[in-house]
């Protein structure tokens, strides 16, 4: 994996997850098809079965993972066929997404002065005015970058809009495939940016970290073994301190974000906002370059295949270490 988005290596890489999924669910006397170890539903099954195997399995924990199974499956059966270029589910709240946000939710960091928990996010479901917007940031995407286009078609297997102001977007590895999005991201922004850009830079933002997670899976490592307790450090994008493993991530993130921006500069694709844009585009541009500093710092601790993203994020104009 690179910077630059790659459809046929992602494949690969789905295609590597695929098999670990079938396999852990084999060990736990459970089958699933080829296109079933794909959905999230069925990889958080996966990821239920690892436990309980190695917690010792007994008759009663397997007919749980069964019951799951047959869950994740009326799940999928019941999604109605996609209306849209990408073979994408627009998922309606379900138990293993709603699960998912309830993780997300433990790990938001309070501000100072935050002594009451913060308001909720909850998944709900689309809308037809999300689902045209949708439609226009698939258009723009295939025009202004269609490489990256390819590889979301790949990557994305369900597309979860969040409700509420304590998430602004995620994904999880337990139900990966999925990624979430914060509905407001699909209207126009304070910053004049139409809702079909905003959404473009969340679907690349995700479509990044969803990439990371399986590239990192299903290939050599970007990061070192920690030796002893893995440090903290700050990042762009949080203000709770990250491990490294999300420093990497967000300079991924953000160089892919910065392309994204400098692609529809170039092509022209967003005309009518193009100054918000260019605005975005530098704000992008010094976060990346914040980032690839942090990242610099530690370029000990990656291995030669991180390097080599870390060198590709850097060597972006405007961008340096």
């Amino acid at each position: 994996m690179r910077v630059a988005p790659d459809a046929h290596q992602s494949a690969e890489e789905c295609s590597v997850l695929a098999r670990m999924t079938r396999s852990a669910l084999t060990r736990a006397e459970l089958t699933v098809t080829q296109k079933e170890s794909a959905h999230p539903a069925v990889v958080e099954t996966a990821h239920a079965a690892q436990r309980v195997l190695r917690a010792g399995p007994d008759r009663e924990r397997l007919d749980g993972l069964r019951r799951m199974l047959d869950r994740a499956r009326a799940g999928i059966a019941a999604a109605p066929p996609s209306v849209l270029p990408w073979p994408v589910d627009l998922a309606a709240p379900h138990p293993h997404l709603e699960r998912s946000v309830t993780r997300a939710l433990e790990s938001v960091p309070k501000r100072d002065g935050d002594f009451e928990s913060p308001h909720g996010s909850a998944v709900v479901a689309w809308r037809e005015r999300d689902i045209s917007t949708l439609r226009e940031t698939i258009a723009l995407l295939a025009a202004a970058w269609p490489e990256a286009h390819a590889e979301l078609r790949e990557t994305l297997v369900q597309i979860a809009l969040l409700d509420g102001p304590a998430i602004d977007g995620f994904t999880d590895f337990v139900v990966h495939g999925a990624v979430f999005i914060r509905r407001d991201r699909l209207e126009t922004g304070r910053d004049a940016l139409p809702g079909p850009v905003r959404l473009a830079e969340a679907l690349v933002h995700e479509g990044a970290h969803t990439r990371c997670n399986a590239a990192s899976v299903a290939g050599e490592p970007f990061l070192r073994p920690a030796r002893g307790s893995e440090p903290l450090v700050t990042t762009p994008l949080r203000i709770d301190p990250r491990p490294l493993n999300g420093l990497f991530q967000q300079v991924v993130v953000l160089a892919r974000s910065l392309l994204l921006y400098r692609r529809m500069l170039d092509t022209d694709a967003t005309a009518a906002a193009s100054a918000a844009v260019r605005a975005r585009h530098d704000h992008v541009a010094r976060a990346a370059a914040q980032g690839v500093r942090a990242l610099s710092e530690h370029r000990g601790a990656l291995t030669d295949r991180g390097a080599s993203v870390l060198e590709d994020a850097a060597g972006l104009p405007r961008v340096r270490a």
